[in-house]
């Protein structure tokens, strides 16, 4: 579905990444873990075209088609959504406005404005987001949960694909941390997605289960495995994980 190919991406002349490959097939759920400052969200900023970073060599393609010759909007609609660990305010446009324009860029049947303030209201009842909310300016005056929780309500309105979550985690309270992964957990079931969970934390990844576990480090996954890899890390740190396991890469 996703795969990224002998790709080297640099920032202000820096060499972010080298020869990074990844394959994600439809419906797999992977884990992106590495020290801080590895360059696991720069992953994310590449696939959804941040013009920031330069791409010296390599390919990204999703279902055989260039993700490289594509803006941001065009990877968007063809069903990528980024959930940011710091998602940002934008004050004088609500959430229903950008739902509705998002939908819209979809190119899906729009609703009309009681049938998206219904839908809204349902899925704030089922995140325990007020309702207030849904005609707030986006993610102002908001708590941290507050904010991600809303990132899972823009995920079950625009019904993506493929979604990233890019320590998606960070800054949950457990009560928080147990509703974001039975979310996810309850839309992964329904629509079948493909999930990149970037982390260097085990919240997230206990719940979820991810059939596959990536490390990356030194501008390149060095390992991959399935969840044990990630218990590895969560136990023995990432230096004493990467002793333990013979042979580098494990698949």
């Amino acid at each position: 579905m996703l795969t990224i190919k002998d790709l080297t991406v640099k920032v202000s002349n820096k060499t972010i990444l080298e020869n990074f490959n990844l394959e994600i097939k439809e419906g797999e759920i992977h884990a992106l873990m590495g020290k801080n400052g590895a360059g696991k969200s720069t992953i994310s900023k590449i696939i959804l075209r941040d013009e920031a970073y330069t791409i010296t060599k390599g390919t990204i393609t999703y279902k055989n088609q260039d993700l490289l010759k594509m803006n941001t909007t065009e990877v968007a609609r063809l069903g990528f959504y980024l959930a940011s660990q710091n998602p940002i305010e934008i004050d004088g446009i609500t959430n229903a406005e950008l739902i509705r324009c998002a939908l819209h860029e979809q190119g899906k049947k729009e609703l009309n404005i009681l049938e998206l303030n219904n839908k809204l209201k349902k899925y704030c009842e089922k995140l325990d987001i007020p309702t207030s909310f849904i005609h707030r300016s986006i993610n102002y005056n908001m708590s941290g949960g507050e904010k991600k929780k809303m990132e899972l309500l823009y995920i079950w309105m625009l019904e993506p694909k493929f979604i990233i979550l890019d320590e998606l985690d960070s800054g949950l309270d457990v009560d928080s941390l147990k509703l974001v992964a039975n979310s996810l957990l309850e839309y992964h079931k329904q629509f079948k997605p493909s999930l990149l969970i970037i982390t260097h934390q085990p919240n997230l990844l206990n719940s979820l289960k991810p059939h596959k576990v990536h490390i990356l480090e030194n501008q390149e996954i060095t390992q991959t495995g399935d969840f044990s890899l990630a218990q590895k890390i969560f136990e023995n740190g990432f230096s004493r994980a990467s002793l333990m396991i013979n042979g580098g890469k494990n698949e």
